[in-house]
Order: structure tokens, then C-alpha cells, then sequence
């Protein structure tokens, strides 16, 4: 198969869909890459890599699409590149389809077959692909929110794990899962007071089990949110609904409950955001006040680490890409039923039932396909 890695789109979006070493994994499995010049530039892999990998570079973004028959992506299409999609071709990506009507309707015109890397699931409800870049946003999440909360970023001038004789501040996480555990490691690794809320007992036990001294996993209530909303400094937004549009869990009204100059972090944007006045920002202009709360909404956390987020993307997409080069798409999702449940989007069908759900489409049963 024809491989094409285009260069990112996205404002300020640093990654890489493949480093040079799952190119060269490629092309000994025989099939060919395409990569865009200076693709790889920002996550510190040049042109001369890929090249020594087996790749070839092209300068037209246009001509990649043109001929590659699937396509290895970091972010969702961007508008300018819809036209280049195509009937029948693979775009293997985050698509984030619950979070954009239009992107959803853009991919069915395309007849596009769109395999979202979000959503690729195992038996056991694992998500291997989201599982690295969610790693790089909880952590991240932290780092940028302690920095908003300083005086000279607009936010109350808290240190979030104090100094002798004084609190350390309070970190509300929403959500307990990868992003949601990984935050609060941080989090009390600098110090700070943490609460950790999830609506599953198991999941509860389990934390409380494994966190570190001064994480509080607590049952998540509309009545316990707005409780620590109050006194907690930065909210980290971490709720995940897998293809699905993520639940509000906070709300305009709340804000007036929360201190002047607290920061909320929502790594759940891509999915809408589990916070009402969140919305999508990026690394440009990353923040925005409403009710004297700072609102952190960057929809690609990780793409301002590229380095090390290209690398564990690649180490958890690259046996997925294989299967897909190698025996088509259709081959590969009857043989593997994880890569099965990625599949969004097919020649115009909707066949993920939350995307679907999302903007009231028709749904279209998989085995249709098969």
C-alpha cells in the first residue's frame, strides 16, 4: 500500500503521524511513504531520516493526498484539506467526531473511509491509541494550569504546593481515568491538595489503592462538584465518553461560586468539554476569562511536546498501520476486532452509534460492510 504523512495544519501542532523507524518498519514489510517536506522538522526528525528510511519527500501537500491510499494523520482534517479527500481512501487520525457536525459531514461527501484513533477499543474497553497522547495531556494539563495561576498570567498568585507554613492549593480533577490520573500524579507530586471524582466504585477503589499521598478519590455528584468547585484553584477536565460528546459537569452558574482568577484546564474540549464555558483554543491564544475564571481550552496539548509525544504515538499506532497496509481496512477490522470499533465513518455511512447519536444521523451497522 501507499502510505502519505502529510505536514500538520493545525495552529501551533508540532507532531508527526510516524517517526522515521515506522517508516523504515514499512517499507521492509513492503509497501511505500509518502511524507511532506519538513513534516517531521518540529518533532526533531528531518527529511534525511525518512529518506534513509525508505520514505520519499514531496513538496505538495495536494500530490500526497492524490496518490497515497491511506492516510496518517496526528490531528482531525482541517477545512482547507476536505477537498483532498477521496472516495474509498483511508484517513487513520484523532478525529474527534462527536465535537464537529461539519467535519462529520464533510468525511461522509468524501466517501472517506475514516478510522478514528480515539475510539479503537479492545475487548476489555481499553483505549490503546488515546492512551499515550491522554499520558502527555493529564501531565501537561497540570504543568499549564499551575503556570496560569501565577500573578503575572492573570491568575490569584497560588503556588500549588505552598511553602512551610503556608496551604498548598487544590487541584479538582473530574474524571479518573487516564487523563484524570495521570493529572493528579503531577498534582501531588508538586504538593498540592488533590480531589480526584468519578461516578464508577470500582474505579474509586482502585485509585485510592494506587494514588499517591494527598489524592482523594470521591463519588462524583452534581452536588460534590459544586462543592469543590469553591475552594479549589485549578479544575482539570478529564471526562471521556468514548466517540461520544462529553457530559457537563460544570456550568456558567458555577463560576461565580469559584476564586477570582482560578484556572480551568479541559482536556476534554476535543470532545466538546465537560465544563459550559469551555471552548476550543490553541497554543496561540490558549486562555480566556469568563466570570474572573481563566478557561485553558488547547485542543492538542501534546503537539507542544512533540518529541516525546510523536514517539509514543508511533509506538502504539505503528502495529495498527501494519495491519492496515497489509491487508486493507476490511481484512484487518474482521481480524481485529479493537481496530473494528475505530471505524467512524464509511463511504458515506455513519457506523459509530455516539457520532451518530451526536447530531441525530442514521446509524449504519458495521457488519453492512463486511
Amino acid at each position: 500500500m501507499l502510505i502519505g504523512i502529510p505536514a500538520e495544519r493545525k495552529t501551533h501542532e508540532y507532531r508527526v503521524a510516524l517517526v522515521p523507524a515506522g517508516v523504515e518498519a514499512l517499507t521492509q514489510a513492503g509497501h511505500q511513504v509518502l511524507i511532506e517536506r519538513d513534516a517531521g522538522l518540529a518533532s526533531g526528525f528531518t527529511d534525511d531520516f525518512y529518506q534513509r528510511a525508505g520514505a520519499e519527500v514531496v513538496d505538495s501537500a495536494a500530490e500526497l493526498w492524490a496518490r497515497a491510499g491511506m492516510i496518517l494523520k496526528v490531528k482531525e482534517p482541517l477545512a482547507a484539506e476536505w477537498p483532498d479527500m477521496r472516495e474509498g481512501q483511508i484517513v487513520f487520525t484523532y478525529f474527534h467526531f462527536a465535537a464537529s457536525e461539519s467535519l462529520t459531514r464533510a468525511v461522509m461527501e468524501s466517501g472517506t473511509v475514516a478510522i478514528a484513533y480515539e475510539t479503537v477499543a479492545t475487548d476489555k474497553g481499553a483505549l490503546p491509541l488515546l492512551t499515550p497522547m491522554s499520558e502527555v495531556a493529564g501531565r501537561m494539563a497540570v504543568q499549564e494550569g499551575v503556570r496560569y495561576l501565577t500573578r503575572s498570567s492573570g491568575g490569584s498568585g497560588i503556588l500549588i504546593g505552598g511553602v512551610p507554613g503556608v496551604m498548598p492549593g487544590k487541584v479538582l480533577i473530574l474524571g479518573g481515568g487516564v487523563v484524570g490520573t495521570q493529572a493528579a500524579k503531577v498534582a501531588a507530586g508538586l504538593g498540592a491538595r488533590v480531589s480526584i471524582l468519578d461516578t464508577s466504585l470500582p474505579r474509586l477503589r482502585h485509585l485510592a489503592d494506587v494514588m499517591p499521598a494527598g489524592v482523594h478519590p470521591l463519588y462524583s455528584t452534581r452536588y460534590a462538584v459544586r462543592k469543590q468547585l469553591r475552594d479549589s484553584d485549578l479544575i482539570i477536565g478529564a471526562v471521556l465518553l468514548p466517540g461520544a460528546r462529553t457530559p457537563f459537569l460544570v456550568f456558567k452558574e458555577d463560576l461565580a461560586t469559584m476564586r477570582p482568577g482560578s484556572v480551568i484546564a479541559d482536556v476534554s474540549v476535543d470532545q466538546g468539554g465537560c465544563v459550559e464555558t469551555i471552548r476550543p483554543t490553541t497554543h496561540e491564544a490558549p486562555t480566556y476569562v469568563v466570570d474572573g475564571v481563566i478557561h485553558y481550552g488547547v485542543t492538542n496539548i501534546p503537539g507542544s511536546v512533540p518529541r516525546t509525544s510523536t514517539l509514543a504515538l508511533t509506538n502504539a499506532t505503528l502495529p495498527y498501520v501494519l495491519e492496515l497496509a497489509t491487508g486493507g481496512w476490511r481484512d484487518a477490522c474482521r481480524r481485529n476486532p479493537a481496530l473494528a470499533r475505530g471505524l467512524n465513518v464509511v463511504r458515506g455511512e455513519v457506523v459509530h452509534a455516539a457520532v451518530a447519536d451526536a447530531f441525530g444521523l442514521r446509524s449504519t451497522p458495521l457488519s453492512s460492510f463486511f
